[in-house]
């Protein structure tokens, strides 16, 4: 007969032994504390972007970039336009003049510091204006689905065939002031594709979860749902895409300004000193190369945070 595999009578000679109940320590092992609080995404991001040495330098580059913009009298004594003399035209760097002076004598490091208030302002408008605007779009659309969601994505689509920087051009060749409120509401009016574009795809992934049937179960209204449930799940992409927006935004501000279309020319900024510094580039580069330096600076440490963010925010980038 073959030796049945499945017999568990104790062959002679071997022991079977039961540990006494006092000596099991499983339900230690398995005990659970009902006083921890629940892990959360947002707890969980913090937790991974707080132990990463790219959080921390994009977020001083940022901080040291907001309080430029808030206060540059806090790190000069100068003004932008008051002290320019055409005797000190195009001094090098010197204890008075940090980054020497323009061809108009005024100081290149006031000027500079000066001019990322109105690229800052401008760059955080639009992307304010963009993810109002994309999010309400792209929610409705993508949550409501059907007739509107067809209007609302060819509307979308329309939008986002039209050239960027083209567009802005020509409405604000034809605008009658160009101030940073104006320039922000100009880019934001052709920028809010891309954000609306990724509000729908998260509102139609997170529309058919578990929470959202039990909220309708409970008898919410449809648009009590999407406001509370939702679009704060469906958040993540959004803030990610914010972050780098705001430094696109930046960069578009300072583009249209070096062509003469974007802040007016009274205003101090950063594309506003590219411009005036063209003619000079051959003989005199710095006049240009120190407010692109801080256009770029400032750029990197958005492009960064994002960057920082999305691997936080994104579930399968950490497990990468």
């Amino acid at each position: 007969m073959p030796e049945n595999r499945y017999d568990k009578t104790p062959r002679p000679g071997q022991g079977h032994f039961v540990a006494a109940p006092e000596e099991v320590t499983v339900g230690v092992v398995d005990a659970v504390s009902v006083d921890d609080k629940p892990s959360s995404l947002w707890s969980d991001a913090w937790r991974d972007m707080s132990h990463r040495t790219l959080f921390w330098v994009s977020a001083l580059i940022i901080l040291l970039v907001v309080v430029v913009a808030i206060a540059p009298g806090a790190f000069t004594s100068q003004l932008p336009r008051i002290g320019c003399s055409l005797p000190d035209s195009l001094l090098p760097p010197s204890s008075e003049h940090f980054f020497g002076t323009d061809k108009n004598g005024c100081d290149i490091y006031t000027r500079t510091l000066y001019g990322a208030r109105a690229s800052v302002v401008v760059g955080l408008l639009s992307t304010v204006f963009v993810v109002v605007l994309g999010t309400a779009i792209g929610a409705v659309a993508g949550y409501y689905g059907g007739t509107l969601d067809t209007i609302l994505s060819r509307i979308t689509d329309i939008f986002f065939a039209v050239p960027f920087v083209l567009a802005a051009i020509v409405i604000l060749s034809i605008a009658p002031s160009r101030t940073a409120f104006v320039v922000a509401v100009v880019l934001a009016s052709f920028g809010w594709t891309t954000i609306a574009r990724i509000t729908r795809g998260a509102v139609l992934s997170v529309k058919n979860n578990e929470f959202v049937t039990a909220a309708k179960a409970l008898g919410m209204s449809r648009g009590a749902i999407l406001w509370r449930h939702v679009l704060p799940n469906s958040s993540a992409p959004i803030i990610v895409y914010s972050t780098v927006a705001l430094g696109t935004f930046i960069v578009a501000e300072a583009t249209l300004t070096f062509l003469g279309i974007g802040l007016d020319p009274s205003t101090v900024s950063w594309g506003g000193d590219l411009a005036n510094g063209r003619a000079s580039i051959r003989t005199n580069p710095e006049i240009m190369f120190y407010p692109a330096a801080a256009l770029a600076f400032t750029v990197l440490g958005f492009i960064m945070m994002g960057d920082v963010v999305n691997d936080a925010l994104d579930p399968k980038a950490r497990k990468r």
